[in-house]
């Protein structure tokens, strides 16, 4: 027999059971079209509605400096309408050129800070639908890879199906095969401890391995609450 494991050990690099992190979900089209529609109310009122859509910005992101934004867009529009009131020509060019700047620079910022004002963060509730997907997705290439093996045994082992050590192109969903993988990688195991990873090492280099998760909890005395988290992510190829 050879010589029996000991820890401390190194925790396992590959993480078998570890979720896949879930790519980049895209802000919803909803959302982009709400921003483009809010960045052209400047463009769209002439200007004249600049202070209402940063102000409604400021109180979206509770930002003072888009509020102070906001009221000095108000005041801008309030001397422009003051101006056309006094009736001058001189005062009525005036007032259309306020006008023109005030429109063109409130189009060109709204559509500046559009993307801070709608942010293409993805709601914590989209991710977590995301991640159930991916959970779910993992558990059924688990399930294939089980089959795989039983039908198979040794197309299972030529594609190291539960050996997440050794390179390999078949995806298996994290299984670990505990009648061959190395120590370190039985430790990344849920609820798995060095004590039972040794206990583990040491009974199946005497009886060459296990048929099942519950023969193997009864013969590596594991505690019944470890069991069916490990067993999720177990295989037994013999």
């Amino acid at each position: 027999m050879g010589d029996v494991w000991q820890p401390p050990f190194p925790r396992s690099p590959f993480q078998p059971m570890s979720p896949v992190p879930p790519p980049p979900v895209p802000a919803r089209p909803e959302d982009t079209a709400r921003s483009f529609l809010w960045a052209s109310v400047p463009l769209i009122t002439l200007g004249y509605g600049t202070p209402f859509s940063f102000l409604y910005a400021a109180i979206r992101q509770k930002s003072v400096g888009l509020g102070v934004t906001a009221a000095g867009y108000g005041a801008g529009t309030a001397t422009v309408l003051m101006l056309m009131q006094l009736g001058s020509p001189v005062f009525f060019v005036l007032a259309g050129f306020i006008a023109i700047m005030l429109w063109i620079a409130g189009t060109a910022h709204a559509f500046a800070v559009r993307t801070s004002v709608f942010p293409r963060g993805v709601p914590r509730s989209r991710l977590n639908e995301h991640a159930v997907k991916i959970a779910k997705y993992r558990r059924e290439l688990r399930e294939q890879a089980r089959a795989l093996a039983a039908e198979d045994p040794a197309l299972a082992r030529e594609l190291r199906i539960g050996r997440p050590d050794m390179p390999r192109t078949y995806d298996d969903g994290g299984l670990v095969d505990v009648n061959s993988a190395p120590p370190q990688i039985l430790a990344a195991l849920p609820g798995m401890k060095p004590e039972f990873v040794e206990r583990i090492v040491r009974r199946r280099e005497e009886q060459g391995g296990f048929v099942s998760a519950e023969e193997m909890a009864v013969d590596a005395d594991l505690p019944p609450d470890v069991l069916p988290a490990m067993a999720e992510f177990t295989l037994f190829l013999r």
